[in-house]
């Protein structure tokens, strides 16, 4: 599943980032440290993968 928007796809490379040991957890806040908690590793790279080209700033949740 791709990102909706920007800020999901940039919440999802920082949550990567930190299931891969790259950053701290500690440093998450918010969405990606929601992404981090709930989604595999595999998930979070179909999110960070979404190109951005055409996609929103922001999505608002239904």
């Amino acid at each position: 599943m791709p990102a909706k928007s920007k800020a999901q796809q940039k919440a999802a490379g920082a949550a990567l980032s930190a299931k891969r040991g790259e950053t701290n957890v500690s440093d998450l806040q918010g969405a990606s440290k929601d992404m981090y908690d709930t989604m595999s590793e595999e998930e979070l790279e179909d999110f960070a993968s979404t190109s951005r080209d055409g996609l929103p700033d922001y999505v608002e949740e239904d």
